[in-house]
C-alpha cells in the first residue's frame, strides 16, 4: 500500500499564526468600506509556540499593490492575544490590507537578558547575543546615518568592559534605541494574513451634512382670493440655497422632480380623492408629459435644474435626487413596457401595497419579467441624471427590488463614476439593510429616529460601531416627510435640540428635512407622520421671520455644522466611546481622531433638568499621534525584508502625545456656550432641555 506524499500536506496555519483578521465582511466576498483620511479600526489574533515575544503591524495597498501605509498594531490586554491598531488610506479605489505577524528578536532578547543579567544567570552569554544582534542588523544595508550612530552608541555599552553587566545593559537600551527597535524592528519568521479588501471612497460618501426641500414648495404661493397655489419652481428654489448653505450643510437632496400621475392621484393627508389643484406625491413617477428622465413642466426645463446644480456647487452643495424605481398608472412605461410590471390574472397592473397601506398611484417593478431590458433602462436614466450633474441618488424604497440589480447597478455606475454616492431609504429588516450595504450602497438610511432613551441609543451605537461598522454607513435623519415620531410630536423644542444634537455629533453623516427647524409637530391622528403632509400638497414656511423673531433652530444647527466641520473625531463614526452617568437620561461618549478629542454630555429627556455625576475613562481621552507623515528632516526605512524592494515605507505606531500621559485633570471647552470648566475623572453637570440639553466639550490637556 502507497503511502501519501507528506511534502504536498497543505496546512491553513502559517509559522505565526493569524486568525479572524478585521475588517472583512463576508469572508472577503464584499469589501470593507472607508473614506480618505478616515482611522480603519484593524485588528487579528495573532500568536506563536513558546514564550518569544512577538510583533504585528498592518500594512495596507492599493488597486496597483503598492503600499502607501504600514502601522504597528498592540496587544491592550494582557494574556489575551487580540491585536489593534489603525491604518489610514490617502487616495480612493479598492485597497488591500494585509496583517503580518513576525518574531521580535530585538524584544525577545531584552525580556531575556533584563531577566538573567539581574538575576546574574548567564551574564556574558546575554551581553554577547545583543551584540551578535545589533551588530548585524546595523550592518544591513540602508541604514541612515542617525540610527548607525544609534546602534553603535549602543554596542559601546554591551562590549564595554567597565562598569557592572546590568548597568551596561541598561545603557545600552536607551530611548533612542527603545524607539528605533518600535520604530524599524527587527523581525524574523514573518507571517502574512490573506488580503482584506478595502473600498475607499470620497470623504463626503461617509460624512456630511443632508438637508431636503421640495422644490416646489420653495417660493409658492397660496392665493386666499382665488383659493389656488403656485408651485415653486427650480428657479424659486435655487433661490432658497443660501439659507441652506448658510447652515453649513454638504448636500442638498431633492424628493422626485418628475411629472406627476393624475390617474389615482392622492389628495391632501394621502386620501384617494384629489381635487383640481392638488399637486400629487412626486413619489407616483409619470405622467403623459414624461417619466423619470423628464422634470415637472411646473418646475421648469433641463436648463432650469442646471441653473440650480450650478448655483448648489457656488454655494459648496452637492445635489442628491431621488431616484424613485416605480411608475404611476400613466407613466409611460405602462404601455410601452407592460412587461416591467406585475399584470395580474384580470388583466389590470398591481398598484404597490404595504398592508395596511396601499398606494394606488404607484405600480411597483417587477424586476423577474424583463430584467435585462429594466436594468438597462435604469441604467440609463441614471446616466443622465449623472450628466445633468447629480452626483448622489437617495433610492426609494430599495429593499422592494433584487439585490443583485442594486449590486450590478452601482459596481457599473462607479466604474465609470467612482465620486457618485448612493444612499439606501431602507427602513426595513436588519438582514435586507445589511445586505443592501454589502450590494454597494455607500450610505443607508437607520433606525436612528426610533432609539430614544440612553439605554436604546448605547445599544444602536455600539451596534453600528461593532457589528456593522466595517460596511454599513448609517446617515442619522432626525426626520423625513413621512417620520415624525412621538418624541417629536411631544417633546417640544427641546426634543428638536436634543435629536439634533445627538445626530450631529454621533454620526459622521446627518440630515435633516425642512421644516425641523421650525419645530413642526403636530402628527397626522393614529400616525407617526405629519398633518397636512408636504408629499401631498404644498407649504409656504416663513424661516426668515421665524429666524428674526427667535422661533427658529437654524442658529443651533449652523453651529453644530459648524463644530463638525472643525473636529475631525466628528467625522467618524467607529471612534465612539461610552462613559458612564448616574443618570439614565444622561447620555456620555466620547470620539477621538489623533490629537482630536470630544466629550458629549447629553440629557436625552426633554421633559425634565437632569443633576448628575459623570464618570470618564480618562485614557480614552488621551490624544495621540498617528505619525501619517515623517517629522520633518527624518526619514523611516521598511524593515530588513526581501518581500519589500520599494524602499522607505513609514511606520506609523499611535503614540499617546506627551502632554496627557500623566495628567488626570483637562480643561472642557464647551463648543456650544464657550464656556471652560476644569475637568477629571468625575464630573458634575446639570442639563436642562429647555436652555441647553448637551455639552459638546473639547478636551484640552495641559501641556508638558
Amino acid at each position: 500500500m502507497s503511502r501519501p506524499n507528506v511534502s504536498h500536506v497543505s496546512t491553513h496555519f502559517s509559522r505565526i499564526p493569524i486568525l479572524d483578521p478585521q475588517p472583512l465582511v463576508e469572508g472577503g466576498v464584499f469589501p470593507a468600506k472607508a473614506i480618505v483620511g478616515e482611522t480603519v479600526p484593524v485588528a487579528a489574533t495573532v500568536f506563536r509556540e513558546g514564550h518569544d515575544i512577538i510583533g504585528v503591524n498592518a500594512v495596507l495597498r492599493d488597486d496597483t499593490g503598492r503600499e502607501v501605509h504600514r502601522s504597528l498594531l498592540f496587544n491592550t490586554i494582557e494574556d489575551v492575544d487580540r491585536y489593534s491598531g489603525f491604518v489610514v488610506p490617502r487616495a480612493t479605489g479598492l485597497h488591500h490590507i494585509v496583517i503580518e505577524g513576525w518574531g521580535d528578536d530585538f524584544a525577545t532578547w531584552k525580556h531575556r537578558a533584563e531577566v538573567k543579567i539581574s538575576a546574574g544567570t548567564d551574564v556574558e552569554l546575554m551581553l554577547a547575543e545583543g551584540v551578535e544582534l545589533l551588530d548585524a542588523y546595523r550592518k544591513a544595508p540602508g541604514r541612515v546615518a542617525r540610527d548607525r550612530d544609534i546602534l553603535k552608541e549602543a554596542l559601546g555599552h554591551l562590549e564595554s568592559s567597565r562598569g557592572e553587566p546590568l548597568e551596561r545593559l541598561q545603557r545600552a537600551l536607551s530611548p533612542a534605541l527603545l524607539e528605533l527597535m518600535t520604530r524599524r524592528p527587527i523581525r524574523s519568521l514573518i507571517s502574512r494574513s490573506a488580503p482584506l479588501p478595502l473600498l475607499v471612497s470620497r470623504p463626503l460618501a461617509g460624512n456630511a451634512a443632508w438637508y431636503e426641500f421640495f422644490p416646489r414648495s420653495e417660493g409658492a404661493h397660496y392665493d386666499p382670493g382665488s383659493k389656488t397655489w403656485t408651485s415653486g419652481t427650480l428657479r424659486t428654489a435655487a433661490e432658497s440655497l443660501p439659507r441652506v448653505a448658510d447652515m453649513g450643510f454638504d448636500v442638498i437632496y431633492l424628493p422626485p422632480i418628475h411629472p406627476i400621475g393624475e390617474v389615482n392621484r392622492k389628495g391632501p393627508n394621502n386620501t384617494l380623492t384629489a381635487g383640481p389643484e392638488d399637486p400629487g406625491s412626486p413619489w407616483a413617477v409619470g405622467s403623459k408629459a414624461g417619466g423619470h428622465d423628464a422634470i415637472h413642466p411646473e418646475l421648469g426645463t433641463v436648463a432650469d435644474f442646471e441653473h440650480f446644480v450650478t448655483r448648489a456647487h457656488e454655494l459648496g452643495l452637492e445635489v442628491a435626487l431621488d431616484l424613485a424605481l416605480q411608475a404611476a398608472p400613466d407613466h409611460p412605461w405602462a404601455t410601452e413596457h407592460p412587461e416591467y410590471f406585475t399584470t395580474q390574472l384580470d388583466g389590470s397592473i398591481a398598484y404597490a401595497e404595504n398592508p395596511p397601506k396601499k398606494y394606488q398611484d404607484i405600480y411597483p417593478l417587477n424586476f423577474d419579467n424583463d430584467y435585462k431590458g429594466l436594468r438597462k433602462e435604469i441604467l440609463r436614466i441614471v446616466r443622465l441624471w449623472i450628466s445633468r450633474g447629480v452626483t448622489i441618488f437617495r433610492v426609494d424604497n430599495p429593499h422592494t427590488k433584487p439585490l443583485r440589480f442594486w449590486e450590478w447597478l452601482i459596481r457599473k455606475v462607479n466604474a465609470d463614476h467612482p465620486h457618485v454616492v448612493f444612499l439606501a431609504e431602507a427602513f426595513t429588516r436588519p438582514a435586507m439593510m445589511q445586505s443592501l450595504a454589502k450590494a454597494g450602497f455607500q450610505q443607508s438610511y437607520s433606525y436612528f429616529t426610533w432609539r430614544n432613551t440612553k439605554e436604546e441609543i448605547e445599544d444602536y451605537l455600539t451596534e453600528l460601531r461593532d457589528d456593522t461598522g466595517a460596511f454599513l454607513r448609517p446617515n442619522f435623519f432626525v426626520n423625513t416627510p413621512d417620520i415624525l415620531t412621538e418624541y417629536l410630536q411631544y417633546g417640544g423644542p427641546a426634543a428638536f435640540r436634543i435629536r439634533a444634537a445627538l445626530a450631529a455629533t454621533s454620526s459622521p453623516l446627518w440630515g435633516m428635512y425642512a421644516g425641523f427647524e421650525l419645530y413642526e409637530h403636530v402628527a397626522r391622528p393614529g400616525a407617526e407622520e405629519y398633518i397636512d403632509n408636504e408629499k401631498y400638497e404644498f407649504k409656504d414656511r416663513d424661516f426668515a421671520g421665524a429666524l428674526a423673531e427667535g422661533r427658529s433652530l437654524a442658529p443651533y444647527v449652523t453651529r453644530l455644522n459648524a463644530i463638525r466641520r472643525a473636529h475631525p473625531a466628528l467625522g467618524e463614526l467607529r471612534n465612539i466611546t461610552f462613559h458612564t452617568s448616574d443618570d439614565d437620561a444622561v447620555l456620555v461618549f466620547s470620539k477621538r481622531t489623533g490629537e482630536d478629542v470630544l466629550v458629549v454630555v447629553l440629557n436625552v429627556d426633554p421633559h425634565a433638568t437632569r443633576e448628575t455625576m459623570v464618570h470618564l475613562d480618562l485614557d480614552a481621552l488621551r490624544p495621540f499621534s498617528l505619525f501619517t507623515e515623517a517629522p520633518p528632516g527624518h526619514t523611516t526605512i521598511a524593515p530588513d525584508d526581501v518581500e519589500h524592494p520599494e524602499g522607505k515605507v513609514e511606520y506609523h505606531p499611535p503614540v499617546p502625545l506627551p502632554a496627557s500621559r500623566t495628567a488626570t485633570e483637562f480643561e472642557a471647552h464647551d463648543l456650544i456656550t464657550e464656556q471652560t470648566w476644569r475637568w477629571g475623572a468625575d464630573n458634575y453637570v446639570r442639563l436642562d432641555p429647555r436652555d441647553e440639553p448637551a455639552h459638546i466639550l473639547e478636551v484640552r490637556w495641559p501641556q508638558d
